[in-house]
């Protein structure tokens, strides 16, 4: 990815560094917007080196000191200069290089990474944190927008599946966070977000932080918005050879969550899963077989089926 102020010039350079130096201009090169956030030392652990190796490398290529380098990509973060537009030229040049068919390995094959990532000890921890939190709430209320929306989205509708209190804070006619004012210390609020770090999102957490209302977030960085003010908070890569972030890690993430809710309020859930699945069934949403209909709908717990008696009478007046 060559789309950093210095890139041009790293790259240039790159074959009579020092290996120390190149992994600092490595580092510098593949994480322009991390220049832009981090501090140097974070960043020099990240690359693998001393700090001192930072600021060396920044007077090698003409300027003061690190502190410099790192105002001219926060500049360029500020301008646009870093931004989609910028990998979308990189893109091009990498998809001719490689051919579509490698390229689009190149993306799953990094994908696919990440989520083994996620099985790391302390990955895992967080994640099994998260969702013991989750699921001991009252209510949970879900925010993430952008490309984050489908994330909570999908732990939404899983907790809304299995029962869960679970409030979508939305944003649609401008009201999405009106429905937090109800909430209390013993609900969560469930939030995503990744950079660029969308302001209403990281607003809303902080708001929830002041009223000590606990806090879940999936980011991808320990200094993140987010992640300075939430209780449990899993980490995710996005960085992807394509011209936008990738949020597939997140998006299993959420998945998992959901999965661990459900299997830690295992009789409710289950309760709740044969009504979801007896309704489906009475609106006819999903194509099935009479037979599978017909299970289904022995199935039914007898406290539904006053409900049901509404789906059917639709279902006489021909809505499908």
């Amino acid at each position: 990815m060559a789309d950093g102020p210095l890139s041009e010039q790293l790259v240039t350079g790159f074959d009579t560094m020092s290996r120390q130096f190149q992994l600092a201009a490595r580092y510098i090169i593949d994480h322009p917007h991390d220049v832009a956030l981090l501090s140097m030392r974070d960043q020099a652990r990240l690359a693998g080196v001393h700090p001192a190796t930072m600021t060396r490398l920044a007077k090698h290529v003409g300027l003061e000191g690190y502190e410099e380098l790192r105002q001219m990509y926060a500049d360029a973060v500020r301008s646009g200069d870093v931004g989609f537009a910028r990998r979308a030229d990189a893109q091009v040049v990498t998809q001719k290089l490689k051919g579509d068919q490698g390229f689009a390995r190149e993306i799953l094959q990094t994908h696919a990474a990440q989520i083994v990532h996620l099985t790391e000890p302390t990955q895992l921890d967080a994640i099994v944190s998260s969702a013991r939190r989750l699921a001991s709430a009252k209510r949970v209320y879900c925010i993430g927008l952008r490309s984050s929306h489908s994330i909570v989205w999908h732990l939404h509708y899983i907790l809304s599946m299995i029962g869960e209190k679970s409030v979508l804070l939305d944003a649609v006619a401008g009201t999405g966070t009106d429905a937090f004012a109800r909430a209390a210390r013993e609900d969560v609020l469930f939030a995503t977000s990744v950079f660029p770090y969308t302001r209403v999102t990281v607003d809303l957490a902080k708001y929830a932080h002041h009223r000590r209302i606990p806090i879940v977030a999936i980011t991808d960085s320990k200094v993140a918005p987010l992640a300075r003010v939430a209780d449990d908070v899993v980490l995710v890569q996005t960085e992807s050879p394509s011209f936008i972030h990738t949020m597939t890690p997140a998006f299993a993430v959420a998945e998992v969550l959901g999965a661990l809710i459900a299997g830690r309020r295992a009789q409710a859930a289950r309760e709740s899963l044969l009504q979801f699945d007896v309704h489906l069934a009475d609106f006819n949403t999903h194509i099935k077989s009479r037979t599978q209909t017909r299970a289904l709908r022995s199935s039914k717990p007898a406290s539904s089926a006053a409900k049901n008696t509404c789906g059917r009478k639709y279902k006489g007046n021909g809505v499908n």
